[in-house]
């Protein structure tokens, strides 16, 4: 397991696209006797168009995509509402309305009848998810899910964060101009996130951490990195979406 994940951080780290970035979950979901994952990254405005980078069979994403199933889709909307991690399919208990029931028939002809998903929240509420699927039970799918829950989900976080490091953003803040990894470190410590706890899910050194959040507080002229974070939150939740 520990070199199953050291290879996922070291691809991580240097992926640039989502080509990159699939292939890194692909390969770490293959070791670990996953078949298929999806990540879905839900837009600020309702108007918006989600994120998807998966294995999922193209013709089933680009028809979930075109029909806005993630208003619909009842692992997303479960995923919206709670943090915890969670599994679904046949036989697990999920109320469900009789639209998505027929969601979930339409979405299992393309082999997708069981998972396990994580939801990916923060400061400003649900904001992803990633799911690893199966097209029928499968022992070591449940022994995978159920061994390795916590590590699935700190995947799940590793994954969203360099993710998000790759997407173009406004990074001044307040006319303060900030490096991306000062804007992630002050992301996550806004969320109430140590430097070793921050350090941990971008793959650097706690120290390294410590060294982002200290050059943040500097350039925002103030004595504490919580006000800092403070005040990155507060900025964020002012711009337009």
């Amino acid at each position: 397991m520990l070199r199953v994940l050291q290879n996922f951080a070291d691809h991580l780290s240097i992926a640039r696209g989502d080509s990159d970035f699939s292939e890194a979950m692909a390969v770490t979901a293959a070791a670990l006797d996953l078949q298929c994952f999806a990540y879905l990254a839900l837009p600020r405005r309702r108007s918006g168009k989600p994120h998807i980078i998966s294995t999922y069979p193209v013709a089933w994403t680009s028809h979930y995509l075109h029909s806005r199933y993630e208003r619909l889709d009842p692992i997303i909307v479960r995923a919206l509402g709670s943090p915890e991690p969670f599994r679904w399919g046949a036989g697990l208990p999920m109320p469900i309305t009789p639209a998505q029931q027929a969601f979930l028939d339409e979405a299992s002809q393309f082999g997708i009848k069981f998972g396990f998903t994580v939801p990916i929240h923060d400061n400003q509420g649900p904001v992803a998810a990633l799911t690893f699927a199966v097209d029928e039970v499968r022992p070591q799918f449940d022994r995978c899910i159920t061994s390795n829950a916590l590590v699935l989900q700190t995947m799940a976080f590793f994954f969203h964060a360099h993710l998000r490091r790759t997407l173009p953003s406004d990074r001044n803040l307040e006319s303060v101009s900030l490096s991306p990894r000062e804007c992630e470190c002050l992301e996550w410590a806004s969320q109430g996130k140590s430097a070793w706890e921050i350090g941990l899910i971008l793959g650097i050194s706690r120290n390294t951490a410590a060294y982002y959040l200290n050059n943040a507080k500097q350039k925002l002229g103030v004595r504490t990195v919580v006000q800092a974070a403070m005040r990155f939150a507060a900025a964020k939740k002012r711009r337009p979406n």
